[in-house]
């Protein structure tokens, strides 16, 4: 029996006749895995089409995960499983509270219409480029975060354009890309100019930012609102054995120079909120409950997995900027 039927009176694509001869005999098992699928010339001749048909079939069996290609051999079945149509290569930075929200944000709205595969690349470009090149080829769907890595943008580049969509922080070289984000620049300043009121009782405003994996336009939505408005301002790149200076406002994207100051601040027997102030990045609910509360700049992580996901179920190429809001608390 022939693996392959294609009607040329179907009102049915060709390539998707292709596709469903495939699974049909895989369901029957006529092919098993690691058999070899009859050869695009061999199709495109038998069938009278083109090979670019042929081609169009065979690369969506392998963005499913059903088959395999060895350069310069063919196509072979990779898996007899295929329940799901799209498979999605989700790659992030890292796995923390608020990455968590988001991906279960993206499963929920997803709710089965496709397979979802999460990697990490850990801010290391050459793990970054591994998966990537590792995965080009092999899925519907491309969910990047590409941080702040040199060289990313690049690599995201030999993916299929179509398929990629980049998310939480996009620049210039990826602006031709549909991303659900957040504008770091904006957001920074928006937040700071709410609290103005509460931040002209502090003499000094200190950003602790260690510039290896926070976005860069933290820096700069800083520096526009300090210099526009006139207060005396700093950017550090660490806490460790600082002393507190009364009257010092810190900004600390990270969670562990949380910690350090807060520590720091008991050792001086200093109160929060009265003789030095913080605005910390990203909420939690212990954010909520400690020291009566931290004040955060925080975006809705699970409303970016809804967008994100609406995006690309819709087939929708667009750049949304997810914002951030100031949430004040007593620590200011």
């Amino acid at each position: 029996m022939k693996l392959i039927t294609v009607d040329n009176h179907s009102g049915v694509p060709k390539y998707k006749q292709i596709i469903a001869s495939i699974e049909e005999a895989i369901a029957v098992k006529r092919l098993q895995r690691g058999d070899k699928l009859p050869s695009v010339n061999k199709v495109s001749l038998e069938f009278s089409i083109s090979r670019d048909t042929v081609l169009l079939a065979y690369e969506e069996l392998k963005k499913r995960g059903i088959v395999f290609a060895i350069l310069g051999k063919g196509y072979y079945i990779k898996s007899v499983e295929f329940s799901f149509e799209q498979r999605f290569f989700v790659l992030f930075d890292e796995l923390n509270a608020f990455k968590e929200d988001l991906y279960t944000s993206i499963l929920e709205s997803i709710d089965n219409k496709a397979q979802i595969d999460i990697f990490f690349h850990h801010f290391n470009l050459e793990m970054f480029r591994k998966l990537i090149n590792e995965s080009n080829g092999n899925y519907s769907k491309y969910i990047i975060m590409p941080t702040n890595l040199v060289g990313a943008a690049d690599l995201i580049k030999t993916l299929p354009k179509n398929d990629v969509y980049i998310l939480d922080q996009t620049n210039e070289e990826l602006i031709k890309y549909p991303s659900v984000h957040q504008n770091f620049v904006k957001d920074m300043y928006r937040a700071l100019a709410e609290a103005k009121n509460k931040l002209a009782k502090y003499q000094k405003m200190v950003l602790i930012f260690p510039g290896f994996k926070e976005p860069l336009g933290m820096v700069e939505g800083f520096l526009n609102f300090c210099q526009e408005h006139h207060f005396v301002h700093e950017v550090i790149r660490d806490f460790d054995l600082q002393t507190i200076q009364v009257g010092t406002v810190f900004i600390i994207p990270n969670d562990r120079h949380l910690v350090q100051v807060l520590e720091q601040s008991k050792v001086q027997q200093l109160q929060i909120g009265l003789d030095f102030g913080i605005i910390s990045y990203n909420d939690t609910p212990l954010k909520k409950v400690v020291e009566n509360g931290i004040t955060t700049i925080s975006t809705d992580f699970k409303a970016m997995g809804v967008l994100l996901t609406e995006m690309i179920l819709n087939n929708k190429k667009e750049q949304v900027e997810n914002r951030s809001q100031l949430i004040i608390r007593a620590s200011l």
